[in-house]
């Protein structure tokens, strides 16, 4: 009985931890990353395509320092990314081929929803940017709002919780976010729903939303079955990739990517995505989070991000494809 006594007293704490009420943890300034390269199929590792992806290659990222992880946007310049946790750390970084850690920083979002002192204060789970300018918008999924930031994250602009996301589930909020290069906005719930509970709801913003939230409508987006939207990016020829995730016992975290043509999103229609990609055993897996896409040359580049919830059983992974046409 004595071995069981610590796993009661722990019960309290992993439920405030479930239901997130947990305080908020912040990274250290010193901390380190350390990279691991990770293999597509594991059982195969010649193995390079998924879908419409070829794989080039990817990292597992670990750091000593506990507030590291949990990482639910991220943006990409050049070839310094940026990782935004659900818990308000920033975690940035230069990498190039040979997939080493460079030149890396560490940061907060210091305003925000709330007092900041509790995690819920500070649950990022998207993340638009104006390449021209560095603004960068984040999504809070608690509160349902919008912030928007200077370059470096480190002063709040402006926000607002747009009345269309008012009555979205506090746990299912604006859970992908991206600014079209034509100055609109897409925001998808990841998990509410419309009034026939098919889909979820998504909004196109026809400017910035914290300066104009009322001009815009509504559509839904219907993912993959059993999936939820997870993330979200402009591909260079204009049409958005959507990566969708998926928890089920026993496989945890699956994921696909789809294509959706932006012309089809109108008030009130219902897009439906062309899957290109799908991630479950034996491929890698985990909980897909984040996405962002780039240029190399002609190559269009994708790049997925896993939000390991600060779990040992989960990773932080950063994956790397070239989408073939």
């Amino acid at each position: 009985m004595r071995r069981l006594l610590p796993a009661f007293a722990l019960l309290p704490c992993l439920t405030l931890a479930a239901s997130g009420l947990d305080a908020r943890l912040m990274l250290g300034s010193e901390a380190r990353i350390e990279a691991t390269p990770v293999s597509l199929d594991p059982g195969s590792p010649a193995r390079v395509r998924v879908g419409a992806l070829t794989w080039l290659g990817g990292v597992s990222l670990r750091s000593a320092d506990p507030a590291f992880g949990g990482f639910s946007a991220m943006r990409l310049v050049g070839d310094r990314f940026t990782l935004v946790s659900d818990g308000g750390n920033v975690a940035s970084f230069r990498m190039g081929g040979d997939f080493r850690v460079r030149d890396a920083a560490f940061g907060d979002i210091r305003e925000g929803p709330g007092t900041g002192w509790n995690k819920p204060d500070r649950d990022v789970e998207s993340l638009a940017f104006d390449p021209a300018s560095g603004t960068t918008w984040l999504g809070f999924e608690r509160d349902n709002a919008i912030w928007r930031y200077d370059a470096a994250l480190s002063r709040a602009q402006g926000s607002v919780r747009p009345a269309a996301m008012r009555d979205w589930p506090s746990n299912g909020g604006p859970e992908s976010m991206v600014r079209l290069r034509d100055g609109r906005f897409v925001v998808i719930s990841e998990s509410g729903r419309p009034g026939n509970g098919k889909g979820r709801i998504g909004l196109l913003f026809a400017g910035d939303p914290v300066e104009a939230p009322d001009r815009g409508f509504r559509f839904t987006y219907v993912p993959p079955a059993g999936y939820d939207p997870s993330d979200m990016a402009e591909l260079p020829d204009g049409r958005l990739l959507i990566l969708n995730r998926r928890f089920a016992i026993p496989a945890l975290f699956t994921a696909r990517l789809t294509l959706v043509d932006p012309r089809a999103i109108r008030p009130d229609a219902v897009v439906t995505g062309r899957e290109i990609a799908a991630f479950a055993s034996p491929l890698l897996h985990d909980n897909f989070e984040a996405l962002a896409v780039a240029r190399e040359g002609g190559d269009t580049i994708v790049w997925i991000a896993a939000d390991d919830n600060q779990q040992p059983w989960e990773r932080s992974l950063l994956l790397k494809f070239r989408l073939e046409p």
